[in-house]
């Protein structure tokens, strides 16, 4: 078993590093051919930081993991929520903008409302699983939010520009093609090494993908919502998390679907309504004490829920 922690660690080093040069060999590319940096921004950028889980869950869906691919899912935007907008509000009280408030958080908490409907046979389904239609028609609905975002973005003057320095071919080339490399040897291990500890400890694959992958995954959006943080800049830190949930429901997952129809596990409803329950918290905190901020006893609040949900679920299967 400890051969696999040291597969499933290694696994992540190769996704986050994969991420990082796949990140840094696009936009180089993009900057060659006069791509703008707002362009940069909305589609590569954010790419980046939710390779892992994309690879990750494309792996298990052609294995036909469906515990790990909602897993890994559910999991992240949990973890995002709670523990990465916990601790960046800890280190510094997070402001948020009025169109957030009244647009990105209220759609995340829609379509996470959407995508729990879908996945449980309430609407007719002969059985519990998100099918290649479903996954196809929330990727037509992410492909209208990021043109939708773009439209919102092109009026805006206050866009931060994305310094960097011109490359040559070779190098551009040489980073895409490693870090996609990477992406997959990375996401290849840490799905094997998941299915090896889950059997070797008799734990079910939900909770190692809830735990151990979704966090595992989830490093680089913690990363970038830290550094943020740290500088201040409450724009990236929070649109960082909201805008992981949203790409993680609205595109990852029915990619996955597309890949392979997903069964749904019903025990994963206890999850989704966690989610759906901090997203409601955070609109709440709005409104609560400094009026469009997550102040540190908010932010302490939400780290001590995820605190106690991981109790509870590792405690579930002791």
């Amino acid at each position: 078993m400890i051969l696999d922690i040291v597969f499933i660690v290694a696994g992540f080093v190769f996704l986050i590093k994969g991420a990082d040069w796949l990140v840094g060999g696009a936009s180089g590319l993009a900057k060659k051919h006069n791509v703008s940096d707002l362009v940069i921004g909305l589609t590569i950028v954010a790419f980046g930081t939710s390779a892992p889980e994309l690879v990750v869950n494309s792996i298990a869906s052609i294995d036909k993991h469906s515990d790990i691919v909602y897993g890994n899912i559910i999991g992240s935007n949990n973890f995002n929520l709670f523990f990465i907008l916990g601790t960046v509000a800890l280190i510094f009280p997070v402001t948020v903008q009025r169109s957030m408030i009244r647009k990105e958080i209220p759609f995340s908490l829609v379509i996470t409302v959407l995508v729990l409907v879908l996945s449980n046979a309430v609407l007719g389904q002969k059985e519990n699983v998100l099918s290649r239609f479903e996954g196809m028609a929330l990727l037509v609905l992410f492909a209208a939010f990021i043109y939708y975002t773009f439209r919102q973005s092109a009026v805006d003057n206050d866009v931060e520009k994305i310094e960097m320095k011109q490359m040559t071919t070779l190098k551009i080339w040489a980073l895409i093609v490693i870090g996609l490399s990477l992406l997959v040897a990375g996401g290849r291990m840490v799905v094997t090494g998941a299915e090896n500890i889950a059997l070797d400890l008799g734990i079910s694959e939900k909770i190692i993908a809830l735990t151990i992958v979704a966090a595992g995954t989830s490093l680089p959006e913690l990363v970038t919502s830290v550094v943020a943080a740290s500088k201040k800049n409450s724009d990236i830190a929070i649109g960082n998390v909201i805008g992981s949930n949203i790409f993680n429901l609205l595109f990852i997952l029915p990619v996955s679907a597309v890949i392979h129809p997903v069964s749904y596990a019903t025990t994963f409803n206890r999850e989704m309504l966690l989610l759906i329950g901090g997203t409601i918290i955070v609109i709440l905190y709005m409104f609560a004490g400094k009026r469009y901020k997550v102040d540190r006893w908010e932010g302490a609040l939400l780290l001590g829920v995820f605190l106690a949900y991981t109790i509870f679920l590792i405690q579930q299967e002791l």
